[in-house]
């Protein structure tokens, strides 16, 4: 997008991880951004999105599929995919929108470190929905040893995160990078 270059940078500069979320295709049929990757393009045409994509991203340490149920069901695909990242050193976050994702198996075959989803914190745009995910998000975590939320850039979803976080951080849970996570 047009603002992409400059805010990477400015983030970089905060010391910020920078992660593409790369448009790919879904079952669904809705309005495709530009360049989407589609589970009928060749290698070539996959790694040439990606690398087109990276050059106007800078600083990215790891990529996360936007929308995708289609292509992440795509073993092709994916092995596309994780092969140029794999390449060039990032790590796949799965936003898990399908179930039927193979992420996790091809990005093992490939040798790709991969994290996968557990919350998606704002499906409602509503601030007690959001906490409501981020509590429970927390317990998967305690549970687990770690877990991953991803969510929106919005207003709602940001003032949830500044209120919550003091109090979670209180419970000895801390908040880490996707790359701390991805293995």
């Amino acid at each position: 997008l047009s603002f992409s270059k400059s805010l990477a940078r400015e983030l970089h500069k905060r010391n910020i991880e920078i992660i593409l979320h790369l448009p790919m295709e879904p079952w669904e049929k809705l309005r495709l951004e530009q360049d989407t990757i589609m589970a009928s393009m060749d290698d070539s045409a996959i790694r040439s999105i990606i690398k087109r994509d990276l050059l106007n991203v800078p600083y990215v340490v790891g990529v996360s599929n936007h929308m995708g149920s289609k292509a992440t069901e795509d073993s092709a695909t994916m092995q596309s995919v994780f092969n140029e990242l794999k390449k060039r050193g990032l790590y796949f976050l799965d936003s898990f929108v399908s179930s039927k994702s193979i992420c996790a198996e091809v990005s093992e075959s490939v040798g790709l470190p991969f994290a996968k989803r557990n919350v998606f914190l704002d499906n409602e745009e509503n601030p007690e929905y959001i906490k409501k995910q981020l509590h429970k998000l927390i317990e998967i975590a305690k549970r687990h040893g770690q877990a991953l939320g991803i969510g929106h850039d919005r207003k709602t979803t940001l003032e949830a995160l500044k209120e919550v976080m003091p109090e979670i951080e209180k419970q000895g849970v801390k908040f880490v990078y996707v790359s701390q996570l991805a293995r």
